[in-house]
């Protein structure tokens, strides 16, 4: 089956795409060949071909196999607002067993590595009863943390690691991602979250002027996550 993981992230906007682009440029590098999904995005584009998501889009490109866009990202929403919001819009229940479907038709590609990626923190709404880390638990992945590292970073990363171990998945690892160049005391809060969190960090990611998929992946270690 290969390595899989579930990527998460301590809030929206944490980078968890660019961190999963580095993740498997990474990967790739290592002679891997990978696969990644989104599998629901909101604040898609409409383009001739349909509805896009920039960070699906990246994903596409950063994986080393070629597969359709619906594949990457089987549920595309255009309004640029939570999931579950966006779907009820349209007319649409997101269903943790849907989604489920979906990515392990797309992990039975023949991969060496695949991540998933989820969308916004890790208790975002699905429906009424359903959150994303139902998701998750149903495809039993390890998780693989991206922290924004930013003021309050510390809090919001025990937080999920907490939710993390109380839903029963591991927390294969942590990836830093620097968000804030002119914060005060950077380097005592990643010594903090060393020493909290119980899981390796990846990496540590700086504000970068390019973050490209290559770029992020000059600054991650995958030895602790892949085995032989």
């Amino acid at each position: 089956m290969g390595h899989r993981f579930f990527i998460a992230g301590t809030d929206t906007d944490v980078g968890k795409t660019v961190i999963a682009t580095g993740i498997l440029a990474a990967a790739n590098t290592l002679g891997l060949s990978t696969v990644a999904i989104k599998p629901v995005a909101a604040g898609c584009e409409p383009t001739p071909e349909g509805l896009r998501n920039e960070d699906a889009l990246l994903l596409q490109q950063a994986m080393s196999l070629e597969l359709p866009y619906e594949q990457i990202n089987p549920v595309a929403l255009e309004p640029a607002i939570a999931p579950h919001i966006a779907a009820q819009q349209i007319g649409k229940r997101l269903v943790v067993s849907q989604l489920a479907g979906y990515c392990r038709g797309v992990l039975m590609q023949r991969s060496d590595f695949a991540v998933i990626e989820g969308a916004g923190g890790w208790r975002v709404p699905l429906n009424s009863v359903e959150t994303l880390a139902g998701l998750a638990k149903a495809l039993n992945l390890p998780v693989i943390l991206v922290v924004g590292v930013k003021l309050g970073c510390i809090n919001h990363a025990l937080l999920t690691a907490e939710a993390i171990a109380n839903d029963g998945l591991p927390l294969a690892g942590w990836v830093a991602n620097r968000l804030d160049a002119d914060m005060p005391c950077y380097e005592e809060n990643i010594l903090t979250l060393k020493s909290l969190i119980r899981a390796p960090c990846l990496g540590e990611v700086p504000v970068l002027e390019n973050p490209t998929a290559e770029a992020v992946s000059q600054y991650l270690s995958l030895d602790s996550v892949i085995t032989p």
